[in-house]
């Protein structure tokens, strides 16, 4: 791998666990199953007879069960963690099925609880929900009463727990792992998938152009593979709709997201109708580095060959000052992951690609993985997990029921990080031509966020209705991703035949089928949020970080309405869309001075 300035950045996971042989996990493990059995010898049969008295006894169960959660949890959180780091060792693997194996073990003496909990008659349910001593919990509760119908019968529910570890869970890390260990070849040598992916950023045209080709053949390569993996996902989601009674694929991702199918749908349609835009800024982009006709490879090509490499300790230092500037809250927050190991950025052999915040459990705090390439823009992809870490670590006390966040909140403090970092950067470098590269670059990742996770939930429903009718060939899925990328790109930028293969690669249609759109809503709602901190200055700071510290304890329409927000209105989403015209607009102005 190549040798870089976060060579030596891994993370220290010792507050989870000291090694893969620490005895304290075999302990939690074995813990918590005997816990959740005496948890259900005392409340089964219990909970769906309760009455306006027992409240005390509710909470002590509720109280109980979210302690039970975390235990329960850690483990295979921890697990999930060193396998992400390195997935081509065996010992990883199989730490990661027996934590998930045992997890499944000890839920299945829980699954109890919801399903008495939703049999509740619903005036008690409501008064106990509003009652002194379930304040902290009433938003968990009552989402679990939303869930009602869908719902099945508890032997039924049990075997579908434990049949996910060989299903869904484990065609999820068939996957991880295949494309972990994917070899592609490159300049005459072999390289991981993210390696040839940072090429496409490179400033040599013909290099660019290699690293697509490459990539487009390792993806053939494995494509039986890959198809077959799809397949089977989108298969066993569609049967989970089926036997729970789902009136449509995305129903159940909208329901845990809260909110309406309407005002997803209206979010992608004003996003659609907006197109033109990147096609506009993709004619001027072409003008800039003189191609006539840009080619899907040239899409994230640097304006200028010179652009100034980023080692870890400038990126750390202008992150840090980023947040900071906005928060001396939130900055000490951020310097705890770099001064406490909470980053894994060094380059290995075996290790995951992309990059994530979990958020672990409460107890502990969120722990960051990435891959750092030297690259200006790897500062704005460490922003963005240290957003994600920002908002799960203040969040932490509202504890493991109610920390976190729908995806449709999940994405807006690492968004937000991002704009925050990126005004960081503009004053860091502030010479037009840079300016201009960055305005450029912030687009780009802009139009990725928005408009592409658009075109990829559209890809997603197309792949849904397609798969229902029969099982798909790989030519099939290349054609539905092909079309709908097309849609954004118009006659702007021409996508080569091999562009085809590259939806078999994307993890979030594996692990969090119909995810993708929650980023383009994060990305919409940050542009108008962060409107709103231009114009309150130091008076919006408290109020954002409260946001985040509130975690999912109140549905995101209900939240986000104390900063003046209401995302359930359509004509919202215009006003993220138009603030990204005038940033198109700004690099027309810029490229006529440069």
């Amino acid at each position: 791998m190549p040798d870089t300035s976060a060579a030596d950045v891994a993370w220290d996971l010792g507050d989870l666990y000291v090694s893969l042989d620490d005895p304290h996990l075999r302990r939690d493990m074995d813990s918590a199953l005997k816990r959740a059995q005496a948890f259900e010898a005392k409340y089964r049969g219990a909970v769906a007879n309760l009455t306006l008295s027992q409240e005390p006894f509710l909470a002590e169960g509720v109280r109980e069960l979210e302690s039970l959660y975390e235990q329960m949890d850690k483990p295979s959180i921890y697990a999930m963690l060193v396998h992400s780091a390195q997935t081509d060792d065996p010992r990883h693997g199989a730490l990661l099925s027996k934590t998930r194996e045992q997890r499944t073990a000890v839920n299945k003496h829980l699954i109890f609880f919801d399903l008495e909990w939703i049999q509740l008659d619903e005036a008690v349910a409501d008064a106990l929900t509003n009652a002194p001593s379930l304040a902290r919990y009433r938003h968990w509760l009552e989402q679990k009463r939303v869930w009602k119908p869908y719902y099945l019968k508890e032997g039924e529910e049990k075997i579908l727990e434990e049949k996910g570890i060989t299903g869904k869970s484990a065609f999820g890390r068939l996957f991880e792992e295949s494309t972990a260990s994917m070899k592609f070849q490159f300049a005459g040598k072999s390289a991981t998938l993210q390696e040839v992916l940072a090429k496409l950023y490179d400033s040599d045209r013909e290099l660019r152009k290699q690293a697509s080709e490459s990539i487009t053949a390792g993806l053939k390569d494995n494509a039986r593979l890959l198809t077959f993996i799809f397949n089977t996902i989108v298969q066993d989601h569609q049967s989970d709709c089926r036997l729970r009674s789902y009136p449509d694929v995305m129903f159940a991702r909208n329901l845990a997201n809260e909110i309406p199918a309407e005002v997803v749908e209206a979010l992608m349609v004003a996003t659609e109708k907006n197109f033109s835009l990147v096609q506009r800024y993709y004619r001027l982009k072409g003008k800039l580095l003189g191609i006539d006709k840009l080619q899907d490879y040239d899409r994230y090509a640097p304006l200028f060959s010179d652009m100034p490499a980023c080692d870890w300790p400038t990126a750390q230092a202008i992150v840090q000052e980023s947040y900071e500037a906005f928060s001396p809250e939130a900055g000490k927050v951020v310097r705890a992951f770099f001064d406490k190991k909470w980053i894994d950025a060094a380059l290995r052999p075996g290790k995951r690609g992309g990059a994530f915040s979990a958020s672990a459990v409460p107890s502990v705090h969120p722990y960051i993985l990435m891959n750092f390439t030297e690259r200006l823009r790897d500062v704005m992809t460490l922003a963005h997990e240290l957003g994600h870490g920002l908002h799960q670590f203040l969040s932490r006390r509202q504890g493991y029921l109610q920390c976190d966040t729908p995806l449709t909140t999940a994405e807006m403090a690492s968004v937000f990080g991002e704009m925050l970092t990126f005004r960081r950067l503009q004053q860091r470098y502030p010479e037009p031509r840079l300016r201009l590269a960055m305005l450029c670059s912030k687009i780009e990742d802009a139009f990725a966020t928005v408009f592409r996770q658009v075109v990829m939930t559209r890809f997603e429903q197309r792949l849904h209705a397609a798969r229902a009718q029969s099982e798909l060939s790989t030519d099939h899925i290349n054609k539905i991703w092909f079309d709908a990328n097309q849609a954004m790109f118009g006659d702007v930028v021409t996508m080569g035949d091999g562009y085809a293969w590259w939806w078999s690669y994307i993890g979030h249609f594996v692990r969090s089928p119909f995810y993708c759109y929650a980023y383009s809503f994060g990305e919409l709602l940050v542009l108008a949020l962060f409107q709103k901190y231009q114009q309150e200055g130091e008076a919006f700071v408290p109020k954002y970080l409260e946001l985040l510290a509130s975690g999912g304890s109140e549905a995101p329409h209900v939240l986000l309405a104390k900063l003046g927000v209401d995302v359930t209105d359509p004509s919202f989403w215009e006003l993220g869309l138009k603030l990204l015209e005038g940033m198109v607009a700004e690099a027309e102005e810029l490229a006529r001075k440069v």
